[in-house]
């Protein structure tokens, strides 16, 4: 149980700009920050973090909240797992209770899983450095690759000792259930018989972004064996092979700082390159590219160098990964090593300065890089330049820029020769071609006509919402502006003023008349702030944005978020006076109050009417008749009110 004290010393220390722009490449905009959503795909940035309030908020896909709640819903990790992690980004110390190791198995199953991992990588890094074998094989081996102490340890690369079952062994001595161990694939039962999956291998463990280990990667020693180079740990519910990039956990803040992503196909090149001081590189881990791990790069930077073997047959093998790149509209270029070389031997076989200019001078963009290869081929073959051409024609078609397309229409024009007006009648063929494919159109559809209207709904439906525009409003202005001081005119007595804060007025007023909200979650926040103003106290938002109801938090990060943002500056020009709304809060405050009892009063006197047609007691109908006439002064008298309050 970590204390309340610490937790608020937590939350108090994260700077949201800084917990979001470790994942999320994010760009000044006013006063607040924007960039491409971690939740949900989008290519224009409607993701924003506000330093001033501590918070995110995307106006896409609606999620928002503090950084515990970005950490929480990013890396998919509980409350508490979230507080820890933020806690050691901020260097402050949790006092709690130690896990037995019982308990620890106790939690969820994907905590579970993530113990087993953590547990499998310490061992593996233990018997790396400090067994007999693992400094006599495993870190030769090592060495043996030019790799350092220092990216030894940055990565744990580990090692797994020959034996059938050291690993699976000593785990369960150690407490952690055989289903856990299978599960992960660090260990493979056959016949009632459990074995390590990594036997004899040097190991690569791959973190989430958060720097968790999730999975593994295993190489065999040496060449000619009769076992596969490479094994990975099989998908489960924390990795998803095609999900993530190994070393983006390492590479992040250099990808961010030098907005750029190298990207290769091994563990080794990653380290490598590590190694000789560039930071900024992934890799795919020598699976296709997929879609997902094209958005995580993007999400980070949308210029992407993809370095390959001097193989131009395997550049050709890719051409359709780097497609979806180009039409995640990301910038993509190539660079070739020279024949027999990779990234890895590149790398240990050059200075770091002949490494750098080598990547500088060799990038070629995509485009241009494939129309000469492809073009060079065909250049004597008539129809096979023609089959090529509309090969280049649909990488260019992808690309979302209408600019970039143009440009590269252009520049393939003059390479191959062909007129840039038959390049871009194709690409408009192919762009209609995609949109058929992708909405099916077909009948009335293809023929433009329109979709029949949605079918009304009855009016008795709409009842349970139907003061919910004034309910949120209330709630709006609680959460903003609680503790602010207004002049406002005594609801009783309108000759005089009084001076009362915001939260006083409203909570003072509705409790006066016994009002409550319809919705539930308004109306529970409503209570808070009832409990905490008869404590002598009015919470502010950040109470609501820390909030441990999860469902409460995000509706007070809703309240005090808008997606739009005015200009003062195109204001000032055109000479128009524009005010905020906390220039003009008492009437603000004042309309909605009565804006919300208005509401209520035409609500009663709405139940009202449906009583009296249902009513056969002749007296009962003359009381609710008397009601009614009652209600509809105090409606005209707010309606009075309503209408002399005019913001100025």
């Amino acid at each position: 149980m970590i204390p309340p004290h610490t937790i608020q010393s937590i939350l108090e220390a994260a700077r949201i700009e800084e917990v979001v722009g470790d994942y999320v490449s994010l760009k000044k905009r006013g006063v607040n920050l924007i960039g491409l959503c971690p939740f949900h795909h989008e290519k224009t940035p409607s993701f924003t973090v506000s330093p001033a309030k501590n918070l995110f908020k995307c106006f896409g896909c609606g999620i928002g909240g503090n950084a515990l709640k970005f950490i929480m819903e990013h890396d998919k990790v509980s409350y508490v797992e979230a507080l820890k992690m933020l806690a050691a980004r901020y260097q402050i110390e949790i006092e709690e209770q130690t896990l037995s190791p019982e308990q620890e198995l106790a939690r969820d199953e994907r905590e579970s899983l993530l113990a087993v991992t953590a547990y499998a990588a310490k061992f593996f890094m233990e018997m790396l450095h400090h067994s007999e074998k693992g400094r006599t094989i495993g870190l030769a081996y090592l060495r043996e690759r030019g790799f350092s102490t220092d990216v030894i340890k940055q990565f744990e690369l580990g090692y797994c000792p020959d034996e059938a079952d050291a690993f699976t062994r000593a785990a369960l001595k150690d407490g952690y259930q055989l289903s856990y161990l299978e599960k992960t694939g660090l260990s493979i039962v056959r016949d009632g018989k459990a074995v390590d999956r990594f036997r004899d291998r040097i190991i690569f463990p791959v973190h989430s972004l958060s720097g968790r280990v999730i999975a593994f990667g295993g190489r065999i020693m040496g060449s000619g064996s009769k076992w596969a180079k490479y094994i990975n740990s099989p998908e489960s519910d924390i990795y998803h092979k095609g999900a993530g990039l190994y070393g983006l956990y390492q590479s992040r803040n250099a990808i961010l700082s030098k907005n750029e992503c190298y990207l290769v196909e091994g563990y080794t090149d990653v380290i490598s390159l590590h190694q000789a001081g560039f930071l900024n590189v992934v890799a795919s881990s020598g699976t296709s590219l997929t879609t997902d791990q094209i958005k995580l790069i993007k999400r980070f930077t949308p210029n992407v160098t993809i370095l390959y073997d001097g193989d131009e047959a395997g550049i050709r093998a890719s051409f359709r990964g780097i497609d979806m790149i180009l039409e995640e509209g990301l910038q993509v270029k190539i660079v070739l090593f020279p024949s027999g070389e990779d990234p890895d031997s590149f790398v240990r076989n050059n200075r770091q300065s002949v490494v750098e200019a080598f990547l500088q001078n060799e990038a070629k963009n995509f485009i241009l890089f494939k129309t000469k290869l492809l073009y060079e081929e065909a250049r004597e073959d008539p129809i096979r330049r023609a089959q090529l051409t509309r090969e280049i024609v649909q990488s260019i078609a992808l690309i979302p820029d209408q600019i970039q397309k143009n440009i590269y229409l252009r520049e393939c024009s003059s390479l191959m020769n062909i007129p840039e007006q038959a390049l871009a009648n194709e690409i408009n063929k192919i762009a209609r071609q995609q949109f058929n494919k992708k909405h099916a159109l077909s009948g009335d559809a293809a023929a433009g006509l329109p979709e029949p209207p949605p079918l009304p709904v009855p009016q008795e439906s709409l009842t349970t919402s139907e003061s919910e525009y004034q309910e949120k409003d209330i709630i709006r202005l609680l959460i903003n502006y609680s503790g602010e001081e207004i002049i406002i005119q005594d609801m009783e007595d309108e000759s005089r003023q009084i001076q009362v804060k915001v939260g006083e007025f409203i909570i003072q007023d509705l409790l006066k008349d016994d009002i409550r909200f319809s919705n539930i979650l308004f109306q529970q926040v409503f209570d808070e702030f009832v409990a905490a103003y008869r404590e002598g106290k009015l919470p502010d938002e950040q109470v609501f944005f820390n909030h441990t109801d999860g469902k409460i938090a995000q509706l007070a990060v809703d309240m005090v978020s808008s997606p739009y943002l005015l200009s003062k500056n195109w204001f000032e020009k055109k000479h128009i006076s524009v005010l905020t709304e906390k220039q003009v809060l008492a009437d603000a405050v004042t309309s909605s109050v009565l804006s919300f009892k208005l509401r209520q009063v035409e609500k009663m006197m709405s139940g009202n009417q449906r009583r009296i047609r249902q009513m056969d007691d002749e007296e009962g109908v003359i009381e609710l008749l008397q009601q009614q006439q009652r209600l509809s002064q105090v409606k005209k008298r707010i309606s009075e009110k309503l209408g002399r309050i005019v913001t100025r």
